[in-house]
């Protein structure tokens, strides 16, 4: 009644290939934390020129340090702040962008074990929130 199936289904699965690059879940982690400690970076270096401060100089120095570290000792690429003029609404946009940053670089710091990161992004967390208004109960 019904003619078989001559070809293989479209839906199976790919042959695994050996000579396919496969990455640790450990590995995954390293290059997702160095990116968020990277963005962070740049938020951080945006805040540095708006609203110059030793704490700021402190943590882009330390989370360059970071990056650096898991990225097997290449430096992250340091963007050139913008040129416009600091304004309320934008140093608060930065700092909760900050905010955010220092969260997920948190929670992925955590995941993967690493208490030197899991503590700078823990204390920039904070340090955003303060700046933000967001500690005040």
């Amino acid at each position: 009644m019904y003619e078989p199936i001559r070809t293989k289904s479209v839906h199976s699965m790919a042959e695994p290939t050996p000579d396919f690059p496969h990455r640790t879940r450990e590995e995954e982690l390293d290059i997702r934390l160095a990116g968020h400690l990277t963005a962070l970076l740049t938020v951080t270096d945006e805040l540095r020129a708006r609203t110059p401060h030793p704490g700021l100089d402190d943590a882009a120095q330390r989370l360059a340090e970071q990056a650096a570290r898991l990225r097997d000792g290449h430096a992250p690429l340091r963007a050139a702040p913008s040129a416009t003029e600091p304004d309320a609404a934008h140093i608060a946009a930065l700092h909760q962008r900050a905010h955010t940053l220092a969260g997920w670089a948190l929670v992925v710091a955590t995941s993967r074990d690493d208490p030197a990161a899991s503590t700078l992004a823990a204390e920039r967390l904070e340090a955003h929130a303060a700046a933000l208004g967001l500690n005040e109960a």
